[in-house]
């Protein structure tokens, strides 16, 4: 299936998407590449944030295993399940990779709570995630671009809501977004073969 941003409403700069949509890693992969950088040599790095710990809050490590798995070569994944990106080596990842890519292009993958009606919804548009921002934690934006699954209801003990989120629904989320971006990453231009984020800077405790 033809994935070029042509296609796409350039005026429209984010969308939300329902993962019961059976065209939404389609619509997501088209605004995906409408968003990319023009510039092939631009490298597009995938920063997935969250953590193992707690089930709402590990959409971004699932996404980021998932597309590992997928062994994409023209996008650079970092953070997973095994080598999670959080709020104790956020900074010093971001540091890394501005250290290892020249000029990267980045897109930020994490989970956030919204209304109860946009629950199991993705969003995707221009500008950076918050992470922590949810439970009060003071962490760097991340991202030229943002893709964030909005997992439960915000407004009330948000830690606790995280931590009882359910699994299913994190899970779906996640392989929305995972498809999306490999979908995605198979239209847009080859780049240097992707190598693990604890290849080139060891491994970060959970």
């Amino acid at each position: 299936m033809n994935l070029k941003p042509s296609l796409l409403d350039n005026q429209k700069q984010s969308m939300r998407v329902s993962h019961e949509d059976e065209q939404a890693s389609y619509q997501l992969s088209r605004h995906l590449l409408s968003l990319l950088p023009t510039n092939s040599h631009r490298p597009v790095v995938v920063v997935c944030i969250g953590t193992d710990r707690s089930t709402g809050d590990s959409l971004g490590p699932l996404v980021g295993t998932k597309l590992t798995a997928r062994n994409l070569s023209s996008f650079h994944v970092y953070g997973t399940l095994e080598e999670p990106i959080h709020a104790m080596n956020l900074n010093d990842t971001l540091k890394q990779i501005q250290r290892f890519h020249q000029n990267p292009f980045i897109i930020g993958i994490d989970a956030c709570l919204g209304k109860m009606k946009n629950i199991g919804t993705v969003s995707i548009g221009i500008g950076p995630v918050k992470p922590g921002a949810g439970v009060n934690k003071d962490l760097p934006p991340v991202g030229d671009i943002h893709m964030t699954g909005i997992v439960n209801v915000s407004g009330f003990m948000e830690f606790f809501v995280l931590q009882n989120t359910r699994l299913y629904l994190v899970m779906k989320l996640a392989d929305l977004i995972a498809d999306s971006i490999a979908k995605a990453s198979y239209q847009f231009p080859l780049q240097e073969k992707n190598t693990s984020f604890l290849q080139r800077f060891g491994k970060y405790k959970a």
